[in-house]
C-alpha cells in the first residue's frame, strides 16, 4: 500500500496515510477535534482524535479504555483485545512511546441483523503535560454479513501498514493542544 504524507489539523501534525484514502471533511462535517479519512475502495476508515487524557496511568490500560470507547461509539455487540504493545517514539520528547492495540468488534452496520467482524487498530500517544491523549484508529472490516471479505494475510499486512502510519506521526505544532 502506498503511503503519502498528509497535513492534519491545519498542518500541526503530519502523517503518512494510504494514498487511496480521502479526507471525509470534503463530503461531510467532521468535529474540529477529529480528522477522518475514508478508503475509496473499501469500508476502511482512519480517525485521528484529540481527546482529554484519561485517568489511567498505565498506557496499556488507557489504550484499552479508548478501544472500549470506540466499541461504545460503534454500538458493538462484542469486543475483545488481541494484544497491546508499546513501541519507542523518537520524534518528540513529550511522547515517550506509542501504545499499539489490536482488537476486534462485532458491529451491526446499516441496520442489518447480521454482525460484521471489524478489526480495530488503535495507536495512543499520551501527552501528559498537556492533558491530552491523541488517538489514531483504523477500522478494518474482515467479514460483513455472510461474506468473508478479508484474509488473515490481508489482516497481517494491514497491521504492518498501521504500524508504519503510527510511526510516521509527527507533531509539528504542540500549540494545537492548548
Amino acid at each position: 500500500m502506498n503511503l503519502e504524507q498528509k497535513a492534519l489539523f491545519d498542518g500541526a501534525i503530519i502523517a503518512s496515510l494510504p494514498k487511496h484514502f480521502f479526507d471525509a471533511s470534503d463530503v461531510r462535517q467532521v468535529p474540529d477535534t477529529q480528522e477522518v479519512y475514508i478508503s475509496l475502495d473499501s469500508d476502511d476508515s482512519i480517525i485521528i482524535e484529540i481527546l482529554e487524557r484519561v485517568s489511567q496511568d498505565d498506557s496499556a490500560d488507557a489504550a484499552r479504555f479508548h478501544f472500549e470507547a470506540i466499541a461504545h461509539d460503534n454500538d458493538a455487540v462484542s469486543s475483545s483485545v488481541d494484544d497491546v504493545n508499546e513501541i519507542p517514539y523518537n520524534l518528540a520528547d513529550e511522547i515517550p512511546s506509542i501504545v499499539i492495540l489490536h482488537g476486534r468488534q462485532g458491529v451491526r452496520k446499516f441496520n442489518k441483523t447480521s454482525v460484521d467482524d471489524v478489526r480495530i487498530f488503535v495507536a495512543l500517544y499520551r501527552l501528559k503535560e498537556r492533558g491530552v491523549d491523541l488517538v489514531l484508529s483504523l477500522n478494518f472490516p474482515m467479514k460483513t454479513g455472510d461474506d468473508v471479505i478479508r484474509t488473515e494475510q490481508e489482516y497481517n499486512t494491514a497491521k504492518d501498514i498501521f504500524r508504519s502510519i503510527a510511526s510516521s506521526f509527527q507533531i509539528i505544532d504542540f500549540n494545537l493542544f492548548g
